[in-house]
């Protein structure tokens, strides 16, 4: 879009990433503005932001394992059927480890925690070798 539209007309999707990433309910004004505009110029992202938010939803609801995994197969039917290309390598993974996702809903636990102290080891790892910059007051 950057190199198709006029720099004053791009500006208008100026925080666009932010309101992409939030929840519908915590959606100001503006950023229902900016995303009205944005998905007047990209209908394929409007459909992947509400495919994405149908995920959420699913994983929101208080769901056994079996119809979490169920409807959560019939997302992914969704999206292969809409042809969208963005969810090809996410399909893979979940289609891959569906059994173990679903676990999710059994009692609502993620791995979140241990992904994150995983990623911090890393970037302190990186650094002892000089691989990469690590922010000051890292800590573990």
């Amino acid at each position: 879009m950057k190199q198709e539209l006029s720099e004053e007309a791009y500006g208008q999707f100026k925080g666009a990433m932010w309101a992409l990433r939030k929840s519908e309910e915590q959606l100001t004004d503006d950023d229902k503005d900016v995303l009205v505009c944005l998905f007047e110029h990209s209908p394929c992202l409007k459909m992947a932001y509400e495919l994405c938010h149908e995920l959420t939803s699913i994983f929101d609801a208080q769901l056994s394992k079996r119809k979490g995994k169920r409807q959560v197969s019939q997302w992914m039917q969704k999206v292969r059927a809409s042809k969208l290309r963005c969810f090809d390598s996410f399909l893979t993974t979940l289609e891959n480890w569906l059994d173990d996702i679903a676990n999710y809903f059994i009692d609502r636990h993620t791995s979140g925690f241990v992904e994150g102290f995983n990623n911090k080891l890393k970037v302190v790892k990186r650094g002892a070798f000089g691989d990469s910059y690590v922010p000051q007051g890292t800590s573990l």
